[in-house]
């Protein structure tokens, strides 16, 4: 008797369909944005994870790069590696698909990735929606239901617009992403609860994905809200950095290393 085992694209497939089930699903998907495999892999190894999201920021940073400005191939070389060292689903930040959203995310998922985040940056409405249509039929090309973060700018580019119209602004845009294909639609921006609630009620309940920044509501609140997902972008490299900073300025005026150091490389 022949035992079958599961293909390279099942095995990604049953992350896809995980990895959407949990944007769905009742409760908060959490997710603490890496930056390289070694930042993945200590992640994972947390009970409390379910899927890993990279920081497209973090990645840059770490490659010497302002925001924005990795060549595809050095992001997609560091997102392949952050995939390869974990089991989990692994949602990628590829930026707005470096002009061209369908062959991104079909290379993309080529490297293991069953997620994506593609942002507007504004564009025209027509042309920022057939991106996250291109998006996804990238996936569907490499036979993997990827699951599209669709990302709008509404309130990070021209912040001195009314905030009225910024919501106004990110709601349409949603909708419109999630006609194209999008699981959900991310809203980055600091707003409060009413905020929030607008465009969950706009855009869809357990549609709607945010950052963790100071007026966010916090975890619990955002799931009673019906949002989708949060993450925390590349704020996490950076309490990494301070945390580093913060030992070579002690081991710089006399300190020792401290006890209890984990070894999570």
């Amino acid at each position: 008797m022949v035992i079958e085992t599961p293909s390279e694209t099942d095995s990604q497939i049953t992350k896809a369909q995980a990895l959407r089930a949990l944007h769905h699903a009742p409760q908060l998907l959490s997710l603490v944005n890496v930056w390289d495999a070694a930042a993945a892999r200590a992640i994972a190894e947390l009970t409390d994870t379910q899927a890993i999201a990279t920081a497209g920021h973090s990645i840059a940073a770490s490659l010497g790069y302002l925001d924005g400005a990795v060549p595809r191939d050095e992001m997609l070389n560091v997102v392949s590696r952050i995939a390869s060292a974990v089991d989990l689903p692994v949602t990628a930040d590829l930026d707005d698909g470096y002009g061209d959203a369908g062959e991104t995310v079909r290379r993309a998922v080529s490297c293991g990735v069953v997620g994506a985040n593609i942002e507007d940056r504004l564009r025209p409405l027509d042309e920022s929606a057939s991106a996250i249509r291109c998006a996804v039929t990238g996936g569907e090309a490499e036979g993997v239901p990827v699951v599209v973060n669709a990302r709008t700018d509404a309130f990070v580019i021209d912040r001195n617009r009314p905030l009225d119209e910024k919501v106004a602004d990110a709601i349409t845009r949603g909708r419109a992403y999630r006609d194209a294909g999008a699981d959900c639609v991310f809203v980055p921006g600091n707003f409060d609860a009413s905020v929030v609630e607008r465009l969950v009620e706009g855009i869809g309940v357990r549609r709607v994905s945010v950052i963790g920044l100071p007026l966010i509501p916090p975890p619990a609140e955002l799931q009673e809200l019906g949002v989708a997902r949060v993450s925390y972008g590349q704020f996490t490299q950076r309490v990494a950095l301070g945390a580093l900073q913060d030992l070579a300025r002690s081991l710089a005026d006399g300190g020792t290393l401290p006890s209890g150091i984990r070894n999570l490389n």
